[in-house]
């Protein structure tokens, strides 16, 4: 039986779905393996939301198609967000790609890759407003305690510096009734914690049943036995309701933690980023979860230097951060995507200058997040265990302030014996910029 190594890049939606096609392929029994040597099939799932993302998928498609050159790989094929945008570009210029799947057709990834084995170059797309519904059992790639689950796909929104409508498609809400099947299913694997994922989580449903629905399927999810943490990312502001915030505060499983990607603070580049808030807009919507929910986390997302960024606007963004003082940011240098609307506007900036103001707004955060640190020290709450640290008598845990990947992690110091998924309760007794560290509070763990 083949083995097959499988690359997984760019965003947690995209993991889903090498998830699901680890799952397909499982199924029919095939074997898997993290060496490129070991490799009768190398799958790589791509990205290319922005410039960095782009050139690691080429990259990484060129490395592994040195294996195909050397004769020890029967067949590469590429999958994902890059191979929907460039597809025939990639069969043309890597011959020794086999196959290349469309964003909207990777659950045919076990036929196309044995047509791929019998000598096929093959190239698989399917309708980009598609959605994708299978019943294979994902195979979790996150250490099993907790889970990313797709709520839906494709995005309406066509921001001017975003590629993704183009390559995901019009928004798609997964039916209520399937996400429950595969939520009981992730918790019977023992997925302790599920995060909620969507190029936009809070327009779920619209398309389905005509009104916003992020509540009620929050409420079901939260019926169902051994979850114990649930974690809404990627809410737009403007879309914000007063049922899901009422959902938040009353249901004790999900996390008093939202990301709400806001992407900057001054008007003139809010509307030239086709955003539908405005500055005033924003402090209304942050004070009105800070006033409704006192403990709420709030991480967003910011892009440094759009086309037309004065360093007033700059500026006012600076300012608009220091005043919010969010509990988690993180920024990303404006990249000029082929095909976008921000990619042709007048106004383009230097990187250096773009980087520098990056790492300015980075370097005022690292201030607010060093003093909302100190102010957790002596407090006590739940964490999950995510590891041991290696030789240390400490472990790596979370918070839920902390989601995977992205945010920091408590560090707790103890003799005792706990497994990744435990739950503990810790009183933190330190902390830096953005960890931080602490005992068991108590003998009490699930």
């Amino acid at each position: 039986m083949m083995t097959i190594m499988f690359v997984s890049l760019g965003c947690d939606k995209n993991l889903v779905d090498s998830e699901v096609m680890l799952g397909l392929l499982s199924e029919k029994g095939y074997g898997f393996t993290d060496e490129e040597a070991e490799a009768d099939v190398i799958i790589v799932n791509t990205c290319c939301f922005i410039g960095d993302a782009k050139e690691e998928s080429v990259n990484t498609i060129l490395q592994m198609a040195e294996w195909k050159k050397e004769g020890k790989l029967k067949a590469l094929i590429v999958t994902g967000c890059l191979a929907e945008r460039y597809r025939q570009e990639i069969l043309e210029e890597i011959p020794e790609v086999d196959a290349v799947l469309g964003t909207t057709a990777y659950d045919q990834i076990v036929n196309v890759m044995e047509e791929a084995l019998g000598g096929k170059q093959l190239l698989e797309c399917r309708d980009l407003n598609r959605l994708v519904l299978s019943d294979a059992r994902r195979i979790l790639t996150t250490g099993g305690h907790y889970a990313y689950l797709k709520i839906a796909e494709g995005c309406d929104k066509h921001c001017t510096y975003c590629i993704i409508p183009k390559l995901r498609g019009s928004y798609r809400s997964v039916p209520m009734e399937r996400l429950l099947k595969e939520a009981q299913e992730l918790a019977d694997q023992g997925v302790k914690e599920l995060i909620l994922v969507a190029q936009e989580t809070t327009r779920y449903g619209v398309d389905l049943y005509g009104e916003k629905s992020l509540h009620r399927v929050l409420k079901e999810l939260c019926k169902i036995k051994g979850i114990r943490w649930i974690r809404v990312q990627y809410c737009y502001p403007e879309e914000i309701y007063r049922e899901l915030i009422e959902t938040i505060k009353e249901e004790s499983k999900i996390c008093r933690y939202l990301d709400l990607p806001i992407q900057h603070a001054s008007d003139p580049i809010l509307k030239r980023m086709g955003r539908r808030t405005r500055s005033q807009d924003l402090r209304e919507i942050i004070g009105t979860l800070r006033r409704e929910i006192p403990d709420i986390c709030l991480r967003t997302t910011l892009i440094s230097g759009f086309p037309g960024e004065t360093k007033e606007d700059h500026e006012e963004l600076l300012a608009f951060v220091d005043e919010m003082e969010f509990d988690r940011l993180g920024v990303f240098a404006y990249s000029p995507e082929e095909g976008t609307k921000a990619a042709d506007m007048e106004g383009q900036i230097p990187e250096e200058e773009k980087e520098e103001r990056r790492e300015e707004i980075m370097e005022l955060q690292q201030e607010i997040s060093f003093e909302k640190a100190q102010e957790m020290i002596g407090k006590e709450l739940w964490c999950m265990v995510e590891g041991k640290v290696a030789d240390e008598s400490a472990y790596v845990a979370r918070t839920y302030k902390d989601a995977p990947d992205v945010d920091g992690y408590l560090f707790i110091q103890t003799v005792r014996e706990l497994m990744s998924g435990d739950f503990v309760k810790v009183r933190v007794t330190g902390a830096e910029e953005y960890d931080l560290i602490g005992e068991i509070a108590d003998e009490f763990t699930e």
